[in-house]
């Protein structure tokens, strides 16, 4: 990849010229209005205009005073941001970026360049998400509608004592805005371009002197990104709502219950995808390298290009193919970042989410100690179907409906802390219990489409061209051979000893007949379902040694289970006579004795590859109506040691260390059960779907100061992970691997293709993934109705030089060959963000105006977690920006604002385009177009 160059520090100058200041982590925030709050801003050890109160260490503290990274983003500026889930706070913390993929509860999270690649919902996030204090089992769940929001809190690196067993990168809290014992209400209506209608209103009314109500609503439809011709549809649409009540009640000073309960729904068509093109990655291009043995080129997506046609020209073997099987030609030749598509007609997108839950926190003070009590029960529930290989040829699909890569959880989550202080104020203790009970189920009907067997036969032809010559191959005829290479493997057929293989010519169009056959056949309901029971408890102390010196010490204890059992359902019937042909032939030793030693490693390859292809991803009728299960216990220890100074009432130095852990769980893909050659029903090792909870060891000094009018803060870190969870689509499965470093020189064998070399002895094993670099956040309010922000992190988040896969030593996967030495996928080193608001008095007349802008500039990095050559972002620039007119006591408001103003093309994830080889194409999710529009507000 390429390294932070001139043109990406122009792009950052450039962006900091303009705002002068960037925006991040901590926007002003109104001061504090509780009681309570109001003793915090009185004993923070700064000016009372600039207090902002954070929870990020389980209790309610002035953030000058918390020596951990964290980010504050209040509700104001996430309004004038736009932002309407977790996606859009990528615009105004540096350190944060938020994906999705091929499915919207896939939605990914990564702090400081880690995060979980979100396609298998087996593995859980490195970035934990709460909402009002209750957990979300999956970072994609939180990808809908928020509502109003009073704050965000983002805590940067790992939070295993108080964030729990997954937030082994950092941690999001989502703060709604709370009732209120005034009565109010507020409504808006925003109308946009693609059609885009948004109305969002609630009401506030207190119900008497210790009861207050609130109810907030949302419900937003526009039209889709991509334009379908094939089926005269839109897709990546949006039509959701959200319905969110709370009632708070406070009997007494000493006493407040709030219970919270919310539904919300999406019925969308999500998500489509475009080839890669070299006018985008100049990468995505034919390896054209020439393999002696053969005089042809080697097509190796591992080396990288130099020059060459697309991958998408008719120069890639497998184009001509597509374009015989009726591929539109025009989603082979237009630009990356053209929304048309030309999916397989009949084919859909559709799917539907469904997310309730209901919590209620209790708050109650009884001399010096606080009891706090947060309860909630949720489920999500998603499915998708789609066009799974994006082409017009009809290779694999999911019809819609509740098994279209379906998932749902279950969750309930109780916690208790207790929280107080003693030894004259010199300790703020705190102790807490935290339980979780998770059910999720996973269903799945994913099916070959119409075309598979004739295309995944042509594969197999390709390979024999180069013995029959190219005339050999017609992808017209079901079996993709034509009546001269049928003949010429044939013969003479009252000679099976005769043809341009002898015997085996005979055998492979046998095997070319029943690949042919695998059409329309696959999942008919594969079920998986883990049942996790997480227990723990912890403590968090802070004792201040003087007046100015704190020392910070927590630790916790979390026991987990998790049960796990899968049925599968498959109606594949010619995987099975597949086998039988191959395993008495071309796998067959005895059957291969017949022929030269150096002709059996090519049969035998010809009969693995006809096996392989009908029975991907382990799809055959000998699972169906299999079941299998098994348990997995984990026990972990984490915490963390802050010790802290503030020699000035405005200062704050600190230094850390802490430990953090993601569970460890069980892919919920059968292709993981073995590789389809040796797939054996009778003797399934579930052991192969596990993989070990990661590790991180997380060491960080930091300095803030706060002001009135301005503050700041600096942060430097360094993470260190061990058996880190890495999820990668190689095309045809998705991989799970733990990946570990080796201390001694691997000489190379984690790089070459073959998966019996680079091991590495257990005492030598390493972490195999290292995040390190610093983060700079500022902020500036020179005159009252001014701010200005700016934050840049520089993350160097890279995998080690020598990688292994577990911790056992055993080599690393050949498909990730890539990954050792190079930086992780969609972890770009510099990202910065920036705001400046403005909102002055226009005249005496009581209105107000708004100016506000915001931008975030990237650094370039690969989105395809193979790191596979073709699938670089280049560096880019977004802007966001707000201009509107506010009535007296913001009665009303107008404004007019647009996101992605200049309008960017970006991709989220590059990914392989499934099948489509012998060299790989690509496929991305593309990023938003630039959206713009009017909304208008009122409010009393």
């Amino acid at each position: 990849m390429q390294r932070f160059g001139l043109r990406h520090q122009c792009a950052l100058g450039a962006l900091a010229g303009a705002l002068a200041f960037v925006p991040v982590a901590a926007q002003a925030q109104d001061q504090a209005e509780t009681d309570q709050e109001t003793g915090l801003v009185d004993a923070a050890d700064v000016d009372d205009g600039n207090v902002i109160i954070v929870r990020a260490q389980g209790r309610e503290q002035a953030l000058a005073d918390v020596p951990v990274a964290v980010s504050a983003v209040s509700g104001e500026l996430l309004e004038k941001s736009g932002v309407s889930d977790i996606r859009d706070l990528n615009q105004v913390a540096p350190s944060l970026l938020v994906s999705s993929s091929g499915n919207e509860a896939n939605g990914s999270a990564r702090i400081r360049g880690i995060g979980t690649v979100g396609d298998n919902p087996g593995l859980e996030s490195s970035v934990a998400v709460f909402v009002d204090g209750v957990y979300r089992s999956r970072s994609g769940n939180a990808l809908s509608e928020l509502g109003p929001i009073d704050r965000v809190e983002i805590l940067r690196g790992p939070q295993g004592t108080l964030g729990g067993r997954n937030s082994s990168a950092g941690l999001i809290n989502i703060y709604t805005a709370p009732p209120e014992f005034e009565f109010s209400g507020y409504g808006a209506f925003t109308y946009g371009n693609y059609d885009a209608i948004k109305v969002e209103g609630g009401i506030n009314a207190p119900l008497g002197e210790t009861v207050a109500a609130r109810i907030d609503g949302v419900y937003f439809k526009r039209d889709g990104f991509y334009n379908d011709v094939t089926n005269n549809t839109d897709v990546n649409n949006r039509d959701r709502y959200l319905v969110r009540a709370q009632v708070l009640f406070e009997p007494t000073e000493d006493v407040s219950f709030r219970l919270v309960g919310d539904y919300s729904k999406k019925d969308e068509a999500c998500c489509a995808a475009t080839f890669v093109q070299p006018d985008f990655a100049p990468l995505a291009r034919i390896d054209t390298s020439i393999n002696p043995l053969t005089g042809r080129p080697n097509l190796d997506p591992f080396n990288r290009p130099n020059g060459g046609p697309a991958l998408t020209s008719t120069s890639n073997p497998i184009v001509p193919i597509l374009l015989g099987l009726g591929q539109d030609p025009r989603a082979l030749s237009q630009s990356t970042f053209n929304r048309d598509i030309y999916p397989t007609a009949g084919r859909s997108y559709e799917g539907e989410t469904e997310d309730y839950g209901i919590s209620g926190e209790l708050n109650w003070t009884f001399g010096d100690v606080t009891l706090t009590s947060i309860t909630g029960y949720r489920k999500y529930s998603n499915n998708q179907a789609s066009d799974t290989d994006y082409t017009t040829v009809d290779l694999l699909y999911r019809a819609p409906g509740p098994n279209a890569g379906a998932r749902e959880f279950k969750t309930f989550t109780q916690e208790f802390r207790l929280n107080g202080t003693a030894f004259n104020d010199r300790l703020d203790w705190l102790v807490g219990a935290y339980y979780a009970n998770e059910k999720l189920e996973t269903r799945d009907n994913l099916r070959f489409g119409n075309d598979y067997g004739t295309f995944a036969s042509c594969r197999v032809a390709l390979a024999l061209a180069g013995l029959l010559g190219p005339t050999a191959v017609n992808p017209g005829n079901a079996n993709c051979l034509s009546a001269g290479g049928q003949g010429a493997l044939i013969g003479d057929p009252a000679n099976p000893l005769d043809g341009a293989l002898g015997p085996a010519g005979d055998v492979v169009v046998n095997g070319l007949n029943i690949l042919s056959q695998v059409k329309d056949v696959g999942g008919t309901g594969d079920i998986y379902n883990q049942k996790s029971e997480n227990f723990a408890v912890f403590t968090h102390n802070i004792v201040h040694l003087t007046d100015t010196v704190d020392l910070t010490l927590g630790v916790r204890y979390t026991s987990e289970t998790k049960d796990f059992d899968a049925t599968f359902g498959n109606d594949n019937v010619f995987c099975p006579q597949q086998r039988a042909l191959q395993g008495a032939t071309l796998l067959n030793p005895a059957f291969l004795a017949n022929f030269p030693a150096t002709s059996r490693g090519t049969l035998q390859a010809l009969g693995g590859g006809l096996l392989a292809l009908s029975c991907q991803g382990n799809s055959t009728a000998e699972l169906n109506g299999v079941s299998i299960s098994d348990t997995r216990d984990e026990d972990e220890f984490t915490g963390t040691a802050i010790l802290s100074w503030k020699p000035d009432p405005d200062w704050l130095l600190y230094g850390s260390y802490s430990k953090g852990y993601k569970a460890g769980g069980f892919n919920l893909d059968r292709s993981a059960l073995s590789n389809p050659l040796f797939l054996d029903v009778t003797n399934l090792n579930t052991a192969n779907l596990q993989f070990d909870a990661e590790t991180v060891d997380a060491f960080e000094v930091g300095v803030k100061y706060s002001s009135r009018k301005f503050g700041f803060s600096i942060a430097a870190f360094r993470q260190e992970f061990s058996n880190f969870q890495l999820n990668t689509f190689n095309g045809s499965v998705f991989l799970v691997q733990n990946v570990n470093g080796c201390d001694t020189d691997l000489g190379g064998g984690d790089r070459d293709g073959d998966p019996a070399t680079g091991a590495c002895a257990v005492d030598d094993v390493a972490p195999g993934v290292i995040a390190q670099g610093f983060e700079f956040e500022t902020s500036l309010s020179p005159i009252r109705d001014l701010t200005m922000t700016m934050g840049i992190t520089y993350s160097d988040t890279s995998y080690e030089d020598n990688l292994i896969g577990t911790d056992t030593g055993a080599p690393l996967d050949p498909a990730l060959r890539l990954l050792p030495g190079d930086n992780l996928s969609n972890a770009p080193e510099w990202v910065g963000t920036a705001s400046l608001s403005w909102t002055p008095p226009i005249g005496n007349s009581g209105l107000s105006g708004l100016f506000f802008i915001n931008a975030r500039a990237t650094d370039d990095f690969n989105t395809g977690s193979d790191l596979l050559f073709g699938k670089e972002q280049d560096a880019y620039v977004i802007v966001n920006g707000r201009i509107g007119i506010t009535g007296p006591d913001r009665r009303w408001g107008l404004e007019f604002w647009a996101n992605n103003l200049f309008d960017k093309d970006y991709t989220q994830v590059a990914f392989n385009t499934p099948f489509v080889a012998p060299q790989q194409t690509y496929s991305a999710f593309l990023a938003e177009p630039r959206t713009y529009g009017v909304t208008v507000r009122a409010g009393f």
